[in-house]
């Protein structure tokens, strides 16, 4: 069997926009929630987000490109330009037709929706739309963008399952190159979600945090007082490259991903099923595709998102899974720190399972202050500090509305 290893990383986020910046912060428990400043909040429920700081995309595109590009589509340029970087490929001698592109978004081009809209609403006469609204809007323009910059002409489509879309993007495309189909694939997610009807309509669905006098430490999970999640965006990247391809172009071999799992709930379109069904089997599938024991795993990189329902199932879903052996684990949710992003949050999350694995720290889950008694207080949930520790084989799980699970295998490469 063809194995999958990651030579290249790369990370645009709230708390650090290169892959440095965000292992420093993510090791250092840093929030990165704040008041919103992409809009005029004031007058929404939930006031503050996890936003992308310090970026300007004429830095890295070029003027004319980045206008035709929705924000989702620049940040997914940007953290794929690191990642290929570190990769250093020689394009010339890469066989471009075995190269691809996977990119997961659970919702595309957020903000040019809203823009083209409201002024076609807002315009006298016939509406008037840009040239450039379909293009910049449509969830596969970020891969079809990545692409075109590199010339890879193989497997090439985006992956749509909320807040699973990136994790799909790495198991789709570790099979693919277990199969012979691919020996390259680009792969991660993006999202630029926190605009007014990104904020607007997740906080009518009161899936949002309210705490406005103290954002930095809203999103919580597994905390007595979570309640609801935090907007994040930003864009994850994950170069994955056959075992052999990588070792006879001598690249540096970061970690392997050793397996995965997908399943559905088949239970409700936006609440998890409430013992953790389809999050017990993704776990289940993800360890048999890896070929590992539940007691081969070091550490879970939760969905955790902060939500009453969400955080209760996923911890009884792990409990199934592991039996007594849940005491030897770490567990973890970074979204305390980045807060949520949607279709990027399993490309961010499996690149912080990775830096756990590359260091020997497991991240922390900040901003916990009251224990839940719906938890066993001898579950390690890495509370408020990261913790050094063995590190071999790591579950990173992402959960999405539509109950669209995925859990991917990370290990050390031996």
């Amino acid at each position: 069997m063809r194995r999958v290893v990651i030579t290249g990383l790369g990370a645009l986020t709230p708390i650090g926009n290169d892959i440095q910046s965000y292992k420093e912060n993510l090791f250092n428990g840093v929030s990165g929630a704040g008041p919103i400043t992409k809009f005029d909040a004031s007058e929404f429920r939930t006031k503050f987000a996890c936003e992308v700081k310090d970026f300007n995309v004429e830095e890295f595109i070029h003027r004319r490109e980045a206008r035709r590009m929705d924000p989702f589509s620049q940040y997914a340029m940007v953290a794929v330009e690191q990642a290929m970087n570190q990769a250093n490929f020689d394009l010339e001698k890469l066989n471009l037709d075995k190269a691809g592109v996977i990119w997961g978004s659970g919702i595309g081009g957020f903000e040019t929706i809203e823009e083209n809209i409201s002024d076609a609403a807002l315009r006298s006469g016939p509406p008037k739309y840009s040239p450039f609204f379909i293009p910049k809007l449509i969830a596969d323009i970020a891969p079809g963008h990545i692409s075109i910059k590199y010339g890879f002409r193989g497997i090439n489509y985006a992956t749509v399952s909320a807040c699973a879309s990136s994790s799909h993007a790495i198991a789709n495309a570790t099979d693919y190159i277990k199969l012979g189909k691919a020996d390259v694939m680009i792969v991660g997610g993006s999202e630029a979600a926190v605009t007014k009807s990104g904020i607007g309509g997740f906080s009518s669905m009161k899936a949002l945090s309210e705490n406005n006098d103290d954002p930095q430490t809203a999103s919580r999970p597994f905390d007595k007082d979570r309640n609801g999640f935090v907007l994040g965006e930003g864009a994850g990247a994950l170069i994955l490259e056959e075992l052999e391809h990588a070792k006879n172009r001598g690249a540096h071999i970061i970690a392997e991903v050793s397996g995965s799992g997908m399943t559905a709930d088949a239970y409700h379109i936006t609440a998890p099923h409430p013992e953790g069904l389809g999050a017990r089997n993704v776990m289940l599938l993800a360890l048999q595709d890896a070929g590992l024991n539940k007691e081969d795993v070091d550490y879970i990189n939760v969905h955790g998102t902060s939500t009453p329902l969400g955080d209760i199932a996923e911890v009884k879903a792990i409990q199934s899974v592991f039996g007594s052996s849940i005491y030897d684990l770490n567990i973890s949710s970074t979204k305390s720190m980045t807060g949520h992003l949607l279709g990027a949050a399993g490309a961010i999350e499996a690149i912080a399972c990775v830096l756990a694995i590359e260091n020997q720290v497991i991240p922390p889950t900040i901003n916990h202050f009251t224990d839940d008694p719906s938890f066993d207080n001898k579950i390690n949930f890495t509370f408020n500090a990261a913790q050094e520790r063995k590190v071999k084989s790591v579950l990173c799980n992402t959960f999405g509305f539509g109950g669209h699970n995925s859990s991917v295998v990370l290990s050390k490469y031996e």
